[in-house]
């Protein structure tokens, strides 16, 4: 068994005990008061970054020779011809280094590593010495300069990626697809593949859905702590609180709520809870179950329907990939509120909660990420927006022409508990519970909370309340 196999298999049971973990508290209530956000500055000038300039990409396709290199390298992927990798590094190429990246992804070992890291650092001018782990300054140097990647990039890279998990291949094989595959790597977890209604934990690894959740009322809810965290949900006649430890360990709940079919993400990585309505037509192809790929893109998770293997955006609810992309579905988004289960249920006494096993007979701990993200991103994300920190919680919100506009969520409670107005672009706040929601005319629109960094990057033209 090679190297780079166990590196799979240990991160696969790392990624499973870290969702199962069954002990410990935060330190600290994610509802307790915080101190005053950090003034917003304005955007820097343009032009201006916190990476060096790229390297120079010359004029003209790839040329045939490297291309040659580039298929004795991926010939074998998973054993990958370090000597050819050697050679990548005299091309004089830097759009090789989006390959270079994926295979460092997966590498282990000095011996294995060492070409790599060589000719990034060749290729790339980078410094990569006092680097344990070459594959992430790498990665955030290429999304932020951009760079064009190579000819056939996404025929090596699905070499290489279909060699570990083979459910990924539908993926890769729409020519179409509207996925920019150089932003995609790997999570650290297998495919979610499992049937509708399946409650047995993945084999190998995955991040496992919740489907149909059991609900129970507000005065069953005793079981999660009033000062924790909930995600709230209004559908119709339906109000439905999800604790946010359940949607740590499952990120993703298939339900009908209202009397409609939702799918609910929960990216860990981005601090954002969304809910989409999939009961469209048009795909003509079946119902939509959505499910955790494993793979990330710039740090968000890269949710797909099991039902026609379509890729979807997990940010826009744009199909990016197979029949949905072909038959152009966009999901339609439902407000979701991030508030203290306790400030919700007095604000929505009618409310349920999933109940404490989930329906499934499951355990969940209350901390069951033991502050995992709380040093900041711990995937690449190229650059960021330095207008706020890369962790200040925003509620994003898309108007009726397009606009999208981020609204700190910290300072905006504030000047509504001070009595003032929060308002941008027709777009104003207010509170619910904890949480905050929009309104456009006094009407609810669409909106949730994500880490600004994550919000910024998938939409770089955002409005900034405040600044």
């Amino acid at each position: 068994m090679t190297r780079l196999v166990l590196l799979l298999l240990v991160l696969a049971l790392v990624a499973t005990a870290c969702a199962g973990a069954s002990d410990g508290d935060s330190t600290a209530s994610e509802g307790e008061p915080t101190p005053a956000p950090p003034p917003i500055t304005p955007a820097p000038p343009p032009g201006t970054s916190a990476f060096p300039p790229p390297p120079a990409v010359p004029d003209g396709p790839v040329t045939p020779e490297t291309l040659a290199i580039l298929d004795r390298v991926f010939a074998a992927p998973l054993e990958p011809d370090l000597d050819a990798v050697a050679e990548l590094a005299q091309t004089g190429d830097p759009r090789v280094l989006w390959l270079v990246s994926d295979l460092l992804r997966f590498v282990t070992g000095p011996d294995d590593e060492r070409p790599l890291r060589e000719a990034a650092e060749i290729l790339g001018g980078l410094d990569l010495s006092a680097e344990d782990f070459a594959w992430g300054p790498v990665t955030d140097h290429l999304l932020a300069w951009d760079l064009p990647a190579p000819d056939n990039y996404v025929h090596y890279k699905a070499r290489l990626f279909t060699a570990i998990e083979r459910g990924w291949t539908p993926f890769f094989e729409d020519a179409d697809a509207t996925i920019d595959w150089r932003q995609v790597s790997w999570g650290g977890v297998l495919i979610d593949n499992r049937p509708f209604g399946d409650p047995n934990p993945c084999l190998g690894g995955c991040i496992p859905s919740l489907d149909d959740p059991a609900l129970v009322p507000a005065d069953e809810g005793d079981y999660y702590p009033d000062d924790r965290i909930v995600f709230g949900v209004i559908i119709g006649d339906d109000v439905v609180a999800f604790p946010k430890n359940l949607m740590e360990i499952h990120e993703m709940v298939n339900m009908t709520l209202g009397g409609r079919q939702i799918a609910m993400p929960y990216c860990t990585l981005c601090g954002a809870a969304q809910v989409f309505f999939t009961d469209v037509e048009g795909g003509g192809t079946g119902e939509i179950v959505m499910r955790t790929s494993g793979l990330l893109r710039r740090s968000n998770k890269v949710m797909y329907d099991l039902t026609t293997e379509s890729v979807f955006d997990t940010f826009t609810g744009e199909a990016v990939t197979g029949p949905l992309r072909e038959a152009g579905i966009t999901l339609e988004q439902a407000p979701v509120v991030t508030s203290r289960w306790g400030d919700w249920k007095d604000a929505h006494p009618e409310t349920l909660i999933v109940a404490g096993d989930g329906g499934i007979g499951r355990t969940y701990p209350l901390d069951p990420l033991r502050g995992r993200d709380d040093n900041g991103p711990i995937f690449p994300i190229g650059e960021v927006d330095p207008r706020l920190p890369v962790q200040e919680q925003v509620l994003g919100v898309e108007t009726a022409d397009g606009t999208f506009i981020a609204f700190p969520v910290r300072a905006a409670r504030e000047v509504l508990a001070a009595g003032g107005v929060v308002e941008s672009n027709g777009v104003s706040l207010q509170e619910d519970g904890t949480g905050v929601i929009a309104l456009v005319d006094g009407e609810q629109v669409p909106a949730h909370q994500a880490f600004w960094f994550a919000w910024s990057q998938f939409h770089p033209d955002t409005v900034l309340w405040g600044a």
